[in-house]
């Protein structure tokens, strides 16, 4: 039987909590489009951004391991992945939009530059130099409201004012969107990508660290996150003697972050009576959350992370040697005009020189930046 948009719809009003987003309830797009025939608008959305070269070139992007150092290590597009298939997860258990969760998480690093958080700090002080700045979360809505260009009628691909709202997660400066004001909090389903961001990264990033060797299961002994979960994995497997014991524990250290993260917020709904997608945005704090036992642990293992993985001195001087060749192919590209790409030239016509350059440098994947500075440095 063929599912209509009607169908679909009716789906949502039925099954989806009173609290969740409906596509019928979107504030709709910058420009009219007639609705599909067979997917809602948030279905829209999603199929843009999985068909959009900036969202295949995060498969070249740094997660905290460079780009083919590893067979194994996440990118930011595997990354991207995981972090969809958790928020799912929490969309579907706690009654909200999957389509929507799913959406916004999809597009949440699409606008990464590339050498991970290292690359974006860099963009950002060589903006700043010049009085701007960079900010990945401002430019992914950059990016899908004019950069990505595959529509004749308009610029960038005309997402829903949901998905966009999602992206900007409401940071300093963005009080209005369109001139119209935000409410004070995410909506829902931004929020559930938002903490699904969170512990994907928690997860694999230990998984990651471990695989590398600069952490080890001593390390992460002392942390009571990684008790709870090893005590789970001792419950399920009955041995400690096993050669995928760590891998099994990362998996059980994750499902128990989901765990929390639906207990807590179903807790937090019912308790504040939650009866609308308005009142969740009016609501004064995030209402998808880690319960507070598991936020003190997950900060601990952030802290953890954050020392032993991230600032490594193996991790670190390879980041910061990437971010170096980034600021020494801005100032080429600002010095030497003959080298520009055409995107150089046309941006900035809109944005000026600075900007057009530094969305050139973060639209790069690691392996393109490198080769460009090679062909020019060396």
């Amino acid at each position: 039987m063929l599912k209509t948009i009607s169908d679909l719809t009716r789906f949502e009003e039925i099954f989806l909590a009173p609290y969740a987003l409906k596509s019928s309830q979107s504030r709709g797009r910058k420009y009219a489009e007639d609705p599909h025939l067979i997917r809602t608008s948030f279905q829209r959305d999603r199929d843009r951004i999985l068909h959009s070269r900036a969202f295949r070139r995060l498969e070249h992007k740094t997660q905290v391991f460079l780009d083919g150092t590893g067979d194994h290590y996440r990118t930011r597009l595997t990354h991207t992945i995981e972090v969809a298939a958790i928020a799912r997860t929490l969309a579907r258990t706690l009654g909200l939009n999957e389509d929507l969760a799913e959406t916004i998480a999809l597009a949440h690093d699409i606008g990464h530059p590339p050498f991970g958080h290292t690359g974006e700090y860099k963009l950002d002080e060589i903006m700043k130099a010049h009085n701007l700045r960079f900010d990945h979360n401002e430019h992914s809505l950059k990016l899908v409201d004019e950069l990505i260009e595959k529509y004749p009628g308009f610029e960038g691909l005309n997402l829903t004012w949901e998905t966009r709202t999602g992206l900007i997660k409401h940071r300093k400066g963005h009080a209005a969107l369109d001139g119209e004001e935000l409410l004070p909090m995410l909506s829902l389903e931004a929020q559930v990508a938002d903490i699904a961001d969170d512990l994907t990264y928690c997860g694999h990033d230990v998984d990651d660290g471990l695989e590398s060797e600069l952490i080890t299961e001593k390390d992460l002994s002392s942390l009571v996150i990684w008790q709870k979960a090893a005590e789970i994995s001792l419950k399920s497997s009955g041995t400690k003697e096993n050669r995928k014991s760590s891998d099994y524990i990362v998996r059980c250290l994750i499902d128990s972050m989901v765990k929390d993260v639906t207990t807590q917020s179903d807790k937090n709904l019912t308790e504040f009576n939650i009866k609308s997608p308005k009142e969740a945005q009016n609501y004064s704090k995030p209402l998808i959350a880690f319960s507070p036992e598991y936020k003190f642990i997950t900060d601990e293992l952030k802290a953890f992370l954050s020392k032993k993985l991230y600032k490594n001195q193996k991790v670190v001087e390879v980041n910061n040697s990437c971010a170096v060749k980034l600021e020494k192919l801005f100032y080429f590209y600002l010095k030497k005009p003959q080298n520009r790409s055409e995107f150089i030239n046309e941006r900035e016509k809109k944005d000026g020189i600075h900007l057009a350059i530094c969305y050139y440098l973060a639209g790069m994947t690691d392996r393109f930046a490198i080769n460009e500075y090679n062909i020019h440095f060396k």
